[in-house]
């Protein structure tokens, strides 16, 4: 017999998708994005598009460089521990160092975030660090999207995105083209992995060691969260220091692929590099990683930094100056190896 009761009607909130919520978290997210406007910003988050007018007085040809990515797998660090207040900062740092190895300053950035149940405690925690990044490098954080889609994530977890906008001059683009067989390789230190490698680190200490992440590890003086969620470092101070001193030939980020498959992005095609691994101490943290997964000791140096986050490709003539600047910096640099004939191929020696 058909049941005449009124039966309750289908609401969007009940399917999984509070909408109050995203409200909730966008207003608390406004003040925070606030905190990174400048004058070049004519509105503010809530509008369908970002506007900005940028200040391009002393550029005679300006050109805007983009770049888009993510912090992959360090994600899981962040729901196994809870924190999300320096994922963002992660996510900045890493595109505004992208354009950096193009000579480009960043202007704005926005951001990406799917998650299957929106919690605005945890995104606003997201957000406090993109904008601590943007303060920090004074980058815009002009707009975004939430998207809150229970069918597609797991319980607790979302997915972060961030794209950045930033300009250089035309005849000041730096993109490898000037290197020339006898140019010094320069290695500016990184603070940790960064934001690479996480697939491979999160099975040597969890899976095979066998650590929990508030686990104390003695050689790093830390618990193995904290050495794995070091914060990215952004190169930009530095590196924009040296450019309005010397000529820099060619720079790169090391993400995925570590030295060897970054480095060889910039140079022409009838050059080389040959790094020389005995030039600077490896840091414990990958030694570490090393002994807990039994890892390949080749291997390692394609999928982490190995300690080099950013390298500088510079005339041999100018390396005794940039190094000495360098220093002024308290930057830890080392001359890492050279530039020579060859196939574009990176290789390491000792």
């Amino acid at each position: 017999m058909r049941d005449k009761r009124k039966s309750a009607k289908l609401t969007y909130a009940a399917s999984g998708v509070d909408v109050k919520a995203g409200e909730e978290a966008v207003e608390r997210i406004k003040k925070l994005a606030a905190a990174t406007f400048n004058e070049q910003v004519l509105t503010g988050l809530g509008s369908f598009g970002g506007f900005f007018k940028p200040e391009l007085t002393g550029l005679k040809e300006p050109v805007f460089v983009s770049s888009t990515d993510s912090v992959g797998t360090k994600l899981k660090l962040a729901f196994m521990t809870g924190r999300h207040d320096t994922i963002g900062q992660d996510l900045v740092n890493h595109c505004v160092n992208d354009i950096l190895v193009h000579g480009a300053r960043g202007l704005f950035f926005l951001d990406y975030v799917g998650v299957g149940k929106l919690r605005p405690e945890i995104i606003v925690e997201v957000i406090e660090g993109l904008t601590t990044a943007c303060r920090e490098t004074g980058v815009a954080l002009i707009g975004g999207e939430m998207a809150e889609l229970p069918d597609f994530y797991q319980p607790g977890e979302y997915d972060l995105v961030g794209f950045v906008v930033g300009v250089v001059d035309k005849k000041k683009i730096i993109d490898g083209s000037a290197i020339t067989e006898g140019d010094v390789c320069i290695g500016l230190p990184s603070t940790g992995l960064h934001t690479n490698g996480y697939t491979l680190a999160r099975k040597a200490a969890f899976e095979i060691a066998g650590l929990k992440p508030d686990a104390r590890v003695d050689e790093l003086n830390m618990t193995i969260a904290e050495a794995l969620m070091k914060v990215h470092r952004c190169y930009a101070p530095v590196v924009h220091s040296l450019l309005e001193r010397f000529d820099i030939h060619g720079m790169a980020h090391i993400t995925g692929g570590g030295i060897p498959g970054n480095l060889k992005r910039v140079l022409p095609g009838d050059l080389a590099a040959e790094i020389d691994r005995a030039s600077w101490t490896v840091p414990p943290l990958f030694e570490y990683l090393r002994k807990a997964g039994d890892l390949d000791p080749d291997d390692i140096y394609s999928a982490f930094n190995m300690g080099i986050g950013y390298i500088l490709v510079v005339g041999a003539k100018d390396a005794d100056g940039i190094m000495a600047a360098l220093k002024e910096m308290d930057e830890d640099a080392r001359i890492i190896g050279s530039v020579r004939k060859g196939k574009r191929t990176v290789t390491l020696v000792n």
